[in-house]
């Protein structure tokens, strides 16, 4: 294929800083998944309540929404390398802090504490790391780049929640899973160590009301990012399953922790798939009208899933919003990196944290209420029917993202 079309499917891999990055993401992504099936297992068992499950969500996303700006800010005057070292040294205290309440039993408000620990380091550490990507690889290596870094994630987001089920199966200790999480997070801190950042050369900016918001109006002056990140919020805040799978895996499939395990890896066995077939493509020549479509049909899997009693059924429309979603995501981060002068980074990619990364925390306290008021199967069909209808609202709002085709084009536009 390379040779044919001169594209490179290795393209990012040939830089070292990049390949280490990678290797980092992949350790610490493993850990935080398998804790994600601890604590919503460890929960549920606890309490028997969807909405507590909806409170793991709401907790996280929380400190996203109060630190964003000056998160954002932060990782445009500090060396972002040194923000996701710190980032990742407290995220594995606030999993030591889970081990000792799940060990101890102590009240649940205390999970809920070290989540929020968590959610906080979270909200300085995602636009940090999207803001030193574009560092580690040369400018037309930006799409392959995001598109391995969306395989190493899934990767991860598969043999996380297997990992995770597996040991809550056979020892059924959640403490176990939350120390393994903090190892794997360490780990991965002295794999981003060596990572070179270059120089700042950004121009010193002073914080001020008008700097935080810098990054906020780029967002909403450039009608590309601001339609896809609108779109990809809306359709993860109602199509998102993920919360309620263990009441699905317990009370619907009964299949257990091992079954959840498999259930919550679904999405990203087939986003895996998924970005390993993009990263071996050449860029794509309509990228709109993939993105419109791949979400259509991401809804259309999640009422499909909602309306199952099989398992096997279940385990494939979770596989396909997987692999549908994985193309939001490549077009989403690559015209993010692409339209964003250097100098916004940060805080540009912090409002796509506070559009993105809290839809999924949100779009679970969503669901957990929805199921708590309505029973988890409308929860979830109503959800993906919301779904179709943001990306027919998002094609009449943006006809820009309708007619747009080459990723990299959009840059030159």
């Amino acid at each position: 294929m390379t040779a044919k079309t001169g594209h490179d499917p290795y393209h990012a891999w040939r830089s070292r800083d990049f390949r280490l990055f990678l290797a980092a993401s992949v350790l610490a992504s493993i850990g935080h998944e398998m804790q994600s099936v601890a604590v919503g297992w460890e929960l549920y068992e606890r309490t028997g309540s969807e909405l507590g499950l909806g409170f793991v969500g709401l907790v996280q996303a929380v400190p996203v929404f109060l630190f964003a700006l000056p998160a954002g800010h932060t990782a445009d005057i500090v060396p972002r390398r040194l923000i996701v070292i710190v980032t990742m040294a407290i995220s594995a205290v606030a999993s030591i802090g889970l081990a000792l309440v799940s060990r101890y039993q102590a009240p649940v408000p205390w999970v809920y504490a070290c989540l929020a620990l968590n959610g906080t380091t979270r909200s300085f550490a995602l636009p940090a790391r999207w803001a030193l990507l574009p560092h580690l690889v040369p400018v037309d290596a930006y799409t392959n780049a995001v598109t391995w870094r969306s395989s190493g994630w899934q990767l991860a987001a598969i043999s996380g929640p297997a990992l995770g089920g597996l040991t809550l199966a056979l020892w059924q200790r959640p403490e176990f899973v939350y120390l393994i999480d903090a190892f794997l997070t360490l780990a991965s801190l002295s794999l981003l160590w060596p990572v070179r950042e270059p120089v700042n050369e950004r121009p010193a900016e002073s914080l001020s009301f008008s700097s935080l918001l810098a990054g906020a109006r780029f967002v909403f002056q450039t009608e590309l990012i601001l339609a896809t990140i609108t779109l990809d919020m809306f359709a993860v805040l109602l199509g998102g399953a993920v919360v309620l799978l263990p009441v699905f895996a317990k009370d619907i499939l009964q299949v257990g922790p091992m079954g959840l395990g498999w259930l919550r890896a679904a999405p990203s066995l087939g986003a895996l798939s998924m970005a390993l077939w993009l990263a071996h493509r050449p860029p794509m020549r309509r990228a709109g009208r993939s993105l419109l479509l791949a979400v259509a049909g991401f809804g259309l899997a999640t009422i499909v899933f909602g309306l199952s009693r099989d398992f096997w059924l279940s385990m494939a429309m979770l596989a396909i919003t997987g692999a549908l979603d994985n193309i939001s995501v490549v077009v989403r981060g690559t015209l993010v990196q692409v339209l964003t002068p250097d100098g916004l980074r940060g805080r540009v990619s912090s409002i796509n944290s506070v559009f993105i990364g809290t839809s999924n925390e949100l779009g679970g306290f969503e669901s957990g209420l929805a199921a708590r008021l309505f029973g988890p199967v409308i929860a979830v069909v109503g959800g993906g029917v919301g779904t179709i209808l943001v990306v027919l609202a998002a094609a009449w709002k943006w006809p820009a993202m309708r007619r747009l085709k080459g990723l990299h084009d959009a840059g030159k536009a």
